[in-house]
C-alpha cells in the first residue's frame, strides 16, 4: 500500500476477531515500530508484543481498573475491545524526548499494521498501568528495568466489524505562514 493512501485510510477498530496474526506479520510490524523517529537518535523505547491470552487478558484487566476511575464501565468491559494482541510501547524515562520517541513507535506500529492487512486502535493508560504496583511487579517479570514508564498500547489482530469510515478534515487543520 502507498504510505500517504495508508495513513489516509487507517482508522481506528474496536471489534476483533479472536484469529491471531502470524508471528511473521507481527514482527514486520515491530520492525517498523523501531524505525520511528526518536530524539538524538536515542532509540529510547522498549516494544513488549503480548500475544499470550492469560497475559493479555490480565494487561485488560489492569487498564479498565484505571479507567473506572474516571469512567462508569460495565462489568467484564475489555479496553482492548477483544483484540488478540497488544504492543506495550514503554520508553526510557532517563531520555527527555522518551515520550515523543514512543509516541513516533506508536504511530509507525498503526500504520504498519494497517498496510500490513490487520486492524488498530490505539489504546492509552500504559503510563498509569506502569506506575501501579501490580504493572511494575510486571515490567520486572519481563526483565525490564525501573526507568521504562508505559508510553502507550496499540492493540491489534482482524477486525469483526468493518471499521468507521474517514471523517473529513477540518477546514483549519493547516494554517500558512509564507
Amino acid at each position: 500500500m502507498e504510505a500517504l493512501e495508508c495513513m489516509k485510510t487507517r482508522r481506528s477498530c474496536r471489534a476483533y476477531s479472536d484469529r491471531m496474526p502470524s508471528r511473521e506479520v507481527l514482527e514486520r510490524i515491530c520492525e517498523a515500530g523501531t524505525y520511528a523517529p526518536s530524539g538524538h537518535g536515542k532509540q529510547s523505547p522498549l516494544i513488549v508484543a503480548v500475544t499470550n491470552r492469560a497475559m493479555r487478558d490480565r494487561l485488560s484487566a489492569l487498564n479498565a481498573d484505571i479507567m473506572r476511575r474516571t469512567h462508569p464501565l460495565p462489568e467484564g468491559f475489555d479496553p482492548f475491545y477483544g483484540a488478540p494482541v497488544v504492543l506495550l510501547v514503554l520508553a526510557d524515562s532517563r531520555v527527555v524526548t522518551h515520550m515523543y520517541d514512543g509516541c513516533a513507535v506508536v504511530t509507525n506500529l498503526l500504520n504498519a499494521a494497517h498496510a500490513c492487512g490487520l486492524a488498530s486502535c490505539w489504546v492509552h493508560r500504559a503510563k498509569e498501568e506502569g506506575e501501579s504496583e501490580e504493572g511494575r511487579a510486571l515490567l520486572r517479570e519481563w526483565g525490564i528495568g525501573d526507568e521504562y514508564v508505559g508510553v502507550d498500547h496499540v492493540i491489534l489482530g482482524y477486525p469483526a466489524a468493518t471499521p468507521s469510515t474517514v471523517a473529513p478534515r477540518k477546514a483549519d487543520y493547516v494554517r500558512w505562514v509564507e
